[in-house]
């Protein structure tokens, strides 16, 4: 392994690749560190530390999905998730809007112009979340302290409306320039370009809870009482959870990887002396077809509940004579907190299962999918092409779809059940399933394929070739 990564920074325009990438995510990294002009940035941090863990869990994880630190008011406090909220709006209306469907069908020409539709939707996103994310910011900390003086109302702690302009422009510059910073990835560096943002921020909340088990270890005084975020553990917790770690990370390999390979045939033809085509061949059907999109849409959705029964909790909590209703909004916003076991995790499968299959029905065309078969002379065994080979492909897509939402399922669940039974921050138990895992396995492979890539076009061995 160590004469191959060798290898890979003995070939020019590889290296120059990689370093261009790497300074690339370290100016990301640097701007993720820069607080607004106007942002009091003691008193976030003071504030950060007195949320509640309710709401900490909540902003955790939008950090996912955002690439940035949301409990931090930084010039890339939006993050690049007005992007992919743009991306995902527009994949979603290329399946039932038919001018976008046709434009994605044009091949590179379609896909530019959509692009260049996604960046315009990504700047009037940016404007509006920025202008909502500002004013919200001293109301979910409780303090009026969170913007210096001079630049807000001592009152309210909101910022003054010439001021709140002057940040919502820098937020929204933030957010274009990390989609820059993104596009110069892909066409000059190696791998997607917001993915590696997107793991980058995931990759870089890693050292915290690691930080938080040693420091533990050492106040606990020694292995025998070591403490894990607040729990009591022994050695042999400290050793299941090393254990359960490479497991997990394991399963998610096999299942990202894994294939259901449909066999068929393309057919026999005649050009001059010579016989082309006849070759039996696989059709490959990843298993996780929809990705991770159904976690992030069930997390996204059960977000909801928990916040908008918290909120009508404290309204009617007020009031002696409603103080009953108070309570019962309160338990119910128990339910769809990730302290229930039951409630939360039910809710959570039932959502992945409803959102893979609605992703997968919108990603595979099984009808495009057949016609390009028979348009090529390719066939499936077993099956007549057309009608036939349409209904097969979505028989075995509706089997397959059930077993990756089910994995899927288990690896977004397994966070909740982890922090809970062992104790353990749930910064910690987040490593061990659910987006941060899947988005960072994910992206890993496909750098690893793209370095493969150019180490194959040199006539070198791929990272994974034995």
């Amino acid at each position: 392994m160590f004469e191959k990564i060798r290898v890979i920074f003995t070939i020019p325009e590889l290296r120059r690749k990689i370093f261009l990438t790497l300074l690339l995510l370290a100016i990301f990294r640097v701007g993720y560190q820069i607080n607004l002009p106007m942002v009091n940035p003691a008193e976030v941090a003071i504030e950060n530390t007195g949320t509640s863990d309710a709401l900490q869990t909540l902003l955790n994880q939008a950090a996912v999905f955002s690439a940035s630190d949301i409990r931090q008011i930084t010039i890339f406090g939006l993050g690049i998730m007005p992007y992919i909220s743009a991306s995902i709006i527009f994949q979603l209306l290329a399946s039932v809007y038919a001018p976008l469907e046709k434009l994605q069908k044009e091949g590179e020409s379609g896909r530019k112009k959509i692009n260049e539709y996604t960046r315009y939707a990504t700047i009037v996103l940016c404007i509006f979340q920025s202008w909502f994310y500002l004013i919200a910011m001293p109301t979910i900390f409780g303090s009026n302290k969170i913007f210096l003086d001079g630049f807000c109302d001592p009152g309210t702690g909101t910022l003054y409306l010439s001021w709140q302009i002057i940040a919502v422009f820098i937020m929204t510059c933030g957010t274009a320039f990390l989609m820059w910073l993104g596009e110069q990835i892909d066409a000059y560096g190696i791998g997607n370009g917001i993915s590696l943002l997107i793991m980058a921020g995931i990759l870089a909340r890693m050292p915290e809870p690691i930080i938080k088990l040693y420091a533990d270890f050492h106040r606990s005084g020694g292995l025998s009482g070591l403490k894990i975020s607040g729990g009591d553990a022994s050695l042999v917790n400290l050793l299941m959870l090393a254990f359960l770690f490479f497991a997990v990370v394991t399963g998610v390999v096999f299942i990202t990887l894994g294939q259901r390979r449909i066999p068929s045939q393309s057919a026999k033809h005649v050009r001059g002396r010579r016989v082309m085509g006849g070759m039996r061949q696989y059709l490959p059907i990843k298993v996780n077809q929809a990705g991770v999109m159904p976690i992030i849409f069930a997390s996204s959705l059960l977000m909801i509940p928990a916040w908008l029964f918290g909120m009508l909790a404290q309204s009617f909590g007020g009031n002696a004579n409603t103080v009953w209703l108070g309570q019962w909004f309160g338990s119910a916003a128990g339910w769809f907190s990730h302290d229930s076991m039951f409630t939360y995790n039910f809710f959570y499968i039932v959502l992945i299962y409803f959102f893979c299959y609605f992703w997968t029905a919108i990603t595979f065309n099984p009808k495009d999918m057949a016609e390009n078969l028979k348009r090529n002379n390719t066939i499936i065994r077993g099956h007549r092409p057309g009608k036939r080979t349409q209904d097969y492909l979505e028989k075995v897509m509706l089997h397959i779809t059930y077993v990756g939402a089910g994995f899927l399922a288990v690896v977004a669940i397994l966070p909740h059940i982890m922090a809970n039974a062992m104790h353990i921050d749930y910064n910690l138990a987040s490593f061990y399933g659910g987006t941060s895992l899947l988005i960072a396995v994910s992206v890993a492979f496909d750098l690893v394929q793209k370095i493969d890539s150019h180490l194959v076009m040199v006539n070198h061995k791929g990272l994974l070739e034995k």
